[in-house]
């Protein structure tokens, strides 16, 4: 097939590598350099822009930081065009951003009434599950949308989920998110607190994994420093999942909570805690780092 994928950074980068690499032509667009320049070294063909990209695409990939650049590149903005009016007739679109469930609506309601096929499929399993090609997807979307996109998801993900009608793959995914926060939060205090009460964090890692503790922290992403190879944390919280976008997802689940009158407190608090640490300055670091604001400086 050729694909355009559009937004290739931590995430959008393996993925597209993973696609190239599984026989398709891809033709990818970032506004960041570092990020083409690193795809382009796998092979994958880099557009001027994502009307380059997309002008002879049968199925476009993107994966974005927030609902304004997802509505923005379909729906265009200021006067200028979006996706929707430059694909080719009958393209496939697959949306991997985590966005409001109302903007995948709002853009997947457009796509169909121009004749595309639209998924929303947001993402977890992190930067490794991206390299590795493991990720899990929740869809929103039409059965036959689905169907057609399933050999591509396959390339990049090891689990694909059907949630529902378009949108509902951004809900499961802010739901998941919120509890991934909270999580995070839990797991970094209680590593703090070991650490100050002068445990090895390796050995009170591994106690609390194999323990009623234990967590997809514990287990893959442990926010101690030296604990576990392969993490954010052994590289000073750099090339993860970062803290505004985890305030981001958290923050769509509280303003979701409010539409339905749901109550989530603990989501509540863990959006605080990571505006909190936000505003220290660490929002570009990976959501892990939230553990450097609940120990004793040294």
């Amino acid at each position: 097939m050729n694909i355009a994928f559009i937004g290739i950074g931590n995430m959008g980068g393996p993925m597209a590598i993973n696609l190239q690499k599984a026989g398709h032509t891809v033709k990818a667009f970032d506004l960041s350099q570092a990020a083409c320049d690193t795809v382009k070294a796998e092979g994958v063909s880099i557009a001027t822009s994502a009307i380059d990209a997309a002008s002879t695409a049968n199925v476009v990939v993107s994966m974005l930081p927030a609902s304004a650049h997802v509505e923005a590149l379909y729906l265009g903005k200021d006067g200028h065009p979006g996706l929707l009016d430059i694909l080719p007739a009958g393209a496939l679109i697959i949306d991997c951003s985590t966005i409001a469930a109302a903007s995948a609506q709002k853009v997947g309601t457009a796509a169909q009434a121009k004749g595309y096929d639209f998924i929303d499929a947001p993402v977890s399993g992190g930067t490794a599950g991206a390299a590795a090609g493991t990720l899990t997807f929740m869809v929103g979307g039409p059965d036959q949308a689905l169907e057609r996109a399933r050999p591509l998801l396959e390339k990049m993900g090891a689990n694909i989920f059907h949630a529902g009608a378009i949108g509902a793959g951004q809900t499961a995914k802010i739901c998941n998110n919120m509890l991934l926060g909270i999580l995070m939060v839990g797991t970094s205090e209680a590593m703090a607190l070991g650490l100050a009460n002068g445990l090895d964090p390796k050995a009170l890692a591994e106690i609390m994994r194999r323990s009623s503790g234990g967590n997809w922290a514990l287990e893959k992403y442990n926010p101690v420093p030296g604990v576990m190879d392969g993490t954010p944390a052994g590289r000073g919280y750099t090339g993860g999942f970062g803290t505004d976008l985890m305030l981001k997802d958290l923050g769509l689940a509280q303003e979701n909570a409010m539409h339905v009158r749901a109550s989530t407190p603990l989501g509540a608090m863990a959006r605080s805690l990571y505006a909190a640490h936000s505003l220290s300055g660490k929002g570009g670091m990976d959501f892990s780092s939230i553990i450097q604001m609940l120990q004793k400086a040294d």
